[in-house]
């Protein structure tokens, strides 16, 4: 089973959106104590 399938299924392709999701909102809550931090 490749990690990157060029035509995923559906569940691959959903499982690969939460983990997109979650990366995004740890990005954005590092940017955002970067920026409230003294």
């Amino acid at each position: 089973m490749p990690v990157l399938d060029p035509n995923p299924q559906n569940g691959q392709k959903k499982m690969l959106l939460v983990f997109g999701t979650f990366l995004a909102i740890t990005v954005i809550i590092a940017v955002i104590a970067t920026i409230a931090s003294p």
